[in-house]
């Protein structure tokens, strides 16, 4: 397994320029050992790992968070609420929730079993009425599906995003008037069509009576989840109401998959079994050969050849193929499935995609939380969410915002 990084490879991993990781050596940020044949610069896997984590987040940005007791019972109505993650990570937070919306029977199933007492409406939003809300939530969220719109060559306007569920969401924004709105969706939003996609939404918004905050994408691996995620949010206050939202600021502490499937910090018991996918007795003897921490380039020669196929000659770095996790790393983004070739994410000791408990580890769901459905319906459900973890900072920044205009 490799153990070191040239310049060139650091800079790949960590998606810069090798001028910077050169920098960052003079700097004394990232330290490099010599290599006595060429005198060239190396650097170690944990000092790489511990860097990637790290280089976006301010330094003098991160503070040790204390919990926030609302000043009132703030009330929220979410839309896609999917298996609960975000819902449950504002309900620690101090939010109530009186309504949330659903469309997929799975998912429905799972809250309403977790959650008798919540208000899940199972159903197309298109079909919903919000007026009746009107001036009575506090906060609305949502994180709707990422549709494309069409130009045509002119701005547009709320009317002209009719069909999308970005509609749907501003359309409930505007039948009920919230204080605030929390859109949440993949980071790869912020820079579809050139950013123009964002831009219009955003104005979308402001076009409701809302200041819109910029765009923030959060890395989840700063605020307690043990897993590589980043979230795109969207949030907005209610024009003239003296609210200031400030996001949550990053956590000092990283946490790792050992901490996400083992007794720690994060969790007072080890994860418990549950179901959970197997590999083909081929594909097993293939990834036996790979190394906790290591990806396909661990396999001899011949058998990336067989495994890889075309990839095989392609270029990029295709970490996400054969993947196994390693115990002192963060897990990779989950998906909606674990043994998906170019997604792989394999148990670390044992040859074997995740099983659904520690899925749901990862995303920082407690062991009571119940998923209703197929094994592959849990894992699309798990896959989906927002850690719930992360869910709680932005809920209790939220609650934050809303305490100090009660005041």
């Amino acid at each position: 397994m490799q153990e070191h990084y040239t310049v060139s490879e650091a800079a790949q991993k960590l998606g810069v320029c090798s001028e910077t990781i050169r920098r960052w050596d003079n700097e004394g940020k990232l330290k490099a050992t010599r290599n006595p044949m060429n005198n060239y610069r190396a650097y170690k896997k944990e000092d790489i790992n511990k860097v990637s984590f790290l280089h976006n987040v301010n330094e003098n940005n991160i503070q040790e968070h204390q919990h926030i007791e609302p000043n009132r019972e703030y009330t929220s109505i979410e839309l896609f609420a999917g298996a609960g993650g975000l819902a449950l990570g504002l309900e620690r937070a101090g939010i109530e929730h009186v309504l949330l919306n659903e469309i997929d029977k799975h998912a429905c199933k799972t809250l309403k079993y977790n959650r008798p007492k919540w208000n899940v409406v199972e159903g197309d939003i298109a079909g919903l009425d919000f007026t009746p809300y009107k001036g009575k939530i506090d906060i609305v969220t949502g994180g709707f599906p990422c549709q494309t719109f069409s130009y045509a060559g002119k701005k547009m306007g709320f009317e002209d995003t009719r069909g999308t569920m970005f509609y749907e969401f501003a359309r409930c924004i505007k039948e009920t008037e919230p204080k605030i709105f929390i859109g949440e969706n993949v980071r790869g939003l912020s820079s579809h069509d050139g950013g123009k996609t964002l831009e219009t939404m955003v104005s979308i918004l402001e076009e409701l009576g809302y200041d819109v905050i910029k765009p923030q994408v959060l890395r989840a691996i700063n605020y307690k989840v043990p897993q590589k995620r980043e979230r795109l949010l969207i949030i907005g206050v209610k024009r003239g109401s003296g609210i200031k939202f400030e996001y949550p600021k990053p956590q000092p502490n990283i946490y790792n998959l050992k901490d996400a499937l083992k007794a720690g910090a994060l969790f007072d018991t080890d994860v418990p079994a549950s179901e959970g996918q197997s590999y083909p007795k081929r594909k097993k003897e293939i990834m036996d050969m790979i190394p906790a921490g290591g990806y396909w380039r661990d396999l001899p020669i011949e058998v990336q050849k067989e495994y890889m196929l075309k990839s095989f000659y392609l270029g990029g770095g295709k970490t996400g193929m054969a993947r196994r996790i390693s115990w002192d790393e963060p897990s990779l983004t989950l998906t909606c499935a674990p043994a998906q070739k170019q997604t792989e994410r394999c148990h670390p000791e044992e040859t074997r995609p995740f099983q659904v408990r520690e899925y749901a580890r990862i995303q920082t769901f407690p062991d009571n939380w119940t998923f209703a459905g197929s094994m592959n319906q849990q894992y699309k459900q798990i896959g989906n969410a927002v850690p719930v973890n992360l869910a709680y900072f932005i809920g209790q920044a939220v609650v934050k915002a809303l305490n100090s205009k009660e005041k």
